[in-house]
């Protein structure tokens, strides 16, 4: 029996439809979303990242603001302009598009975001409230993957859910996120010993580990959710999609899986930033 296709594109747009709605209701109070980006440098990757975030925002009929510096950025310098979007009541939120040059402290620059317009989830502050169940932003990533969960109805009470990769922004929440949804949770990484063996217990897989076609459908339990937020040259994901497939009971493609609920994840914490503005926009 072939596994169901999470189509992450089917998720996204039910996400984006919804806001829609949302974002009228706001421009009747006067306010747009607004997504501010910032892109140190010119990595060609980070460029089209950056564009499409801009795109999907006005497809929808938010605001995007996009931030180019210069690759000699200073780590001050980039803090400095996070700090000026800080201060601007009409941006809602802020990405800052990684990876940054080498030389500048990027957890130094994540850290300058403020916590309420940070829409990516990528502060320490961010992490530690989401980790203890009550953050506003998860990192988009991780909230994306248990979006998919919920809009295909994969159970997770009592599952025991194995996430391959401990990255701040997207193994370690999104380990912390099942655990919150009461699944028994292991994360793994590359120092794992026997991973296979462990993955042969998992009845969800989580794959974040960034490495090509890393996970094969023979360490996998029969019947298991595979999740897969790798994206690899080629448009490759971190599973062995072809194998996987023969032994997954569900199994995100790559790409249009994991991906496309990531910017629509970006695009709904931006909106609820707004509503939470407007909100106490009325209270004042």
């Amino acid at each position: 029996m072939n596994p169901l296709i999470l189509d992450g594109t089917v998720v996204a747009q039910a996400i984006k439809d919804h806001l829609k709605e949302r974002i009228e209701a706001l421009s009747e109070k006067g306010i747009v979303p607004c997504l501010a980006t910032i892109l140190v440098g010119n990595n060609p990757a980070s460029e089209t990242y950056v564009k499409m975030k801009g795109n999907a925002c006005r497809r929808i009929g938010m605001k995007s603001i996009r931030i180019e510096l210069p690759e000699e950025t200073s780590t001050q310098e980039l803090i400095n302009a996070i700090e000026e979007l800080n201060k601007d009541d009409s941006v809602h939120g802020i990405l800052l598009q990684h990876p940054v040059p080498s030389h500048i402290d990027e957890r130094q620059a994540f850290e300058a975001i403020a916590i309420k317009k940070d829409v990516d989830g990528v502060t320490s502050a961010g992490y530690g409230q989401t980790a203890l169940g009550f953050g506003e932003f998860p990192s988009c990533t991780p909230a994306a993957i248990m979006s998919i969960i919920n809009f295909y109805k994969i159970p997770l009470e009592g599952k025991h859910a194995v996430v391959v990769g401990r990255s701040p922004i997207l193994g370690k929440p999104v380990s912390a996120l099942l655990l919150n949804e009461n699944a028994t949770v292991t994360t793994c990484h590359s120092k794992t010993v026997n991973l296979p063996e462990i993955l042969k217990l998992a009845d969800i897989v989580v794959a974040a580990v960034g490495k090509p076609e890393f996970i094969k459908g023979e360490w996998l339990k029969e019947g298991a959710a595979v999740l897969d937020a790798g994206y690899n040259k080629g448009n490759i994901g971190d599973v062995d999609y072809e194998s996987c497939y023969k032994a997954a009971s569900a199994i995100t493609p790559v790409p249009g899986g994991v991906g496309p609920v990531t910017i629509a994840t970006l695009l709904k914490h931006t909106v609820e930033s707004a509503e939470r503005t407007s909100q106490l926009e009325v209270t004042l």
